[in-house]
């Protein structure tokens, strides 16, 4: 049987990533089609296995017929509770994530003003001109010129500190019971009790399903000289191993980590730049816009 679920459990988290990707789909949706889709092997193999598998037409009716016979009692419900509170989240986290890189690469690429071009220049060539090419510009001088040309950036300052505290607190609230890693690992323990269900309920489900879909219509029997597929038999379900420490949740928490000291990133822009790259360091001679001073 899980040889044969196998790929509807494949189809079932191509839909979560989709959905996670901002597809136009619900949790709601893609959880009771994956157990539309579940239905007829468990019939098949769990409520009333038979010499030979069901037919195509039957097994198709028994997929538009799940939602009303409810042979797995309330556990879709339950998984698609559980898929809303944590993939919801999670998409958000990615959009906002993508929001955030839109931001970086547009103000990566703003064009200053020719009065600030020509303000920068000064700053860098002038002392060249007059022969002090080691020279670099003085603090004071340097932040002057670059807090005029990034004001427009510092605009944005607010707004990306707001960006980053809410993207805090999101990641907190992915954590725990509703983490998307915690739904999707344990996933197996909601199909394995829907099967235990549908198992319980069995004389009952197919009582329903004879009203239905009527009574069972298999395929023929296999001629003597069929061939099979051994490997079929034999495909053993693997869990997925991994390491503690590289866990969803703990990556997650380390780029937050990573993104707290660039929340004042735009408001401080100037400083920095200055501070590190461009302004002599203190106790050197530097250019003032008129002079080199400190010598």
């Amino acid at each position: 049987m899980a040889a044969e679920a196998a790929v509807h459990v494949q189809e079932f988290f191509t839909d979560v990533g989709l959905f996670l990707f901002g597809t136009d789909t619900s949790t709601e949706e893609f959880v009771n089609r994956f157990f539309d889709t579940l239905f007829p092997v468990v019939y098949n193999h769990v409520i009333n296995p038979g010499p030979t598998d069901i037919s195509l037409e039957y097994a198709e009716c028994l997929r538009a017929a799940r939602r009303d016979i409810r042979p797995f009692g309330s556990i879709p419900r339950k998984a698609i509770a559980q898929m809303g509170r944590s993939l919801l989240p999670s998409r958000t986290l990615l959009q906002a994530l993508n929001l955030g890189v839109e931001v970086i690469n547009t103000t990566d690429h703003l064009p200053f003003s020719r009065e600030c071009s020509r303000a920068l220049l000064r700053m860098q060539y002038c002392p060249q001109c007059q022969g002090l090419t080691l020279s670099k510009p003085c603090l004071g001088y340097c932040l002057n010129i670059l807090r005029g040309c990034l004001a427009h950036l510092a605009e944005v300052d607010l707004h990306w500190q707001g960006y980053i505290q809410a993207l805090e607190e999101l990641s907190g609230a992915l954590s725990g019971a509703h983490s998307i890693e915690h739904v999707l690992l344990n996933f197996h323990s909601l199909v394995h009790n829907a099967l235990l269900q549908a198992r319980i309920n069995g004389p009952e489900v197919s009582e329903q399903v004879n009203k239905i879909c009527g009574p069972p219509v298999r395929k023929p029997k296999q001629s003597p000289g069929c061939s099979f597929d051994q490997n079929k038999d034999n495909q053993v379900l693997k869990m997925f191993s991994r390491d503690s420490e590289q866990t969803l949740t703990n990556r997650r928490k380390e780029f937050i980590r990573h993104l707290r000291p660039y929340r004042a990133f735009y408001g401080g822009l100037a400083d920095q730049l200055c501070a590190n790259e461009l302004a002599a360091a203190d106790g050197l001679p530097c250019w003032n816009g008129e002079d080199l001073v400190g010598r």
